[in-house]
């Protein structure tokens, strides 16, 4: 064991962990923005245990002295989405980035592990800036639906709890877990136009109802409150029913008082 200070060795890892969570969120946005639809659901990351670190360097056979070349996966950063399609759209997503380098791909995805395990994994190469120099980390990126991801962290667990060593009845019914979440995955993508109409028209009607109280309450700066407090009154019969097109109408009204009370002020302001 090497006396190196493993809070200084980790600390470009844990940078590398935290833009790459930043930049995926930010293409998240600007894909949603942009399509009205993004394949990432959410995104995490993490930098490996110390003792997670010793582990694998000992299964591998790495040596102290090479753990940044032969450990790939001490910065690690996971993409959930909602369909096995958005996988490979968010993978070409990622090697078409000229901030990385895409060193090579493992896909258990099409070739999934005996275990059942189903992820796309990336490594890559990250140019970090670091307080004192620029340093290229080795980080791993796994993209995976939301149900292989539920399955990997459970099977992970119990991994942990058994040493790898899972007894055989576990082993078999982890198995047949991962062969239902396959087929809640393939089930999902069979009605997946069905899910993003319904997604979009809730995120709709959510605008809709924040719009609406924005504009009502920009009738008082305008010292239009009795208007006001009558489309505050309003607006509660309409949430309660659910009527959405009501809303919208009365979206539309207020849009139109405001735009004539503004020119009225600026006619007051010319005069």
């Amino acid at each position: 064991m090497d006396g190196r200070n493993w809070e200084t060795f980790l600390l470009p890892y844990e940078q590398t962990v935290e833009e790459l969570k930043v930049k995926f969120k930010t293409m998240r946005s600007e894909l949603k923005k942009r399509e009205e639809y993004a394949p990432i659901e959410f995104v995490t990351g993490r930098v490996k245990r110390i003792t997670s670190i010793l582990e694998k360097a000992e299964r591998l056979d790495v040596s102290m002295d090479n753990l940044e070349e032969g450990i790939e996966d001490i910065a690690g950063i996971r993409i959930m989405c909602q369909f096995v399609e958005d996988i490979r759209r968010v993978a070409e997503y990622i090697r078409a980035r000229k901030d990385l380098t895409v060193l090579y791909e493992k896909d258990y995805i099409t070739n999934y592990k005996e275990s059942g395990y189903r992820s796309f994994h990336m490594i890559i190469r990250y140019p970090v800036q670091t307080a004192l120099e620029q340093k290229i980390v080795l980080a791993e990126i796994q993209i995976r639906t939301l149900a292989m991801n539920f399955w990997a962290t459970i099977e992970h667990s119990l991994n942990y709890k058994y040493r790898g060593g899972l007894p055989g009845d576990m082993r078999l019914r982890l198995q047949k877990s991962a062969q239902a979440a396959s087929v809640l995955d393939s089930e999902m993508s069979s009605i997946r136009e069905e899910i993003l109409d319904a997604q979009k028209l809730f995120e709709d009607d959510a605008n809709i109802v924040s719009t609406l109280l924005k504009m009502i309450h920009r009738l008082y700066s305008y010292h239009l409150v009795g208007e006001a407090i009558a489309y505050q009154a309003a607006f509660g019969e309409l949430f309660a029913e659910r009527n959405y097109e009501g809303m919208k109408a009365m979206l539309e009204e207020i849009k139109a008082i405001i735009a004539s009370k503004h020119e009225e002020d600026l006619e007051d302001d010319f005069l």
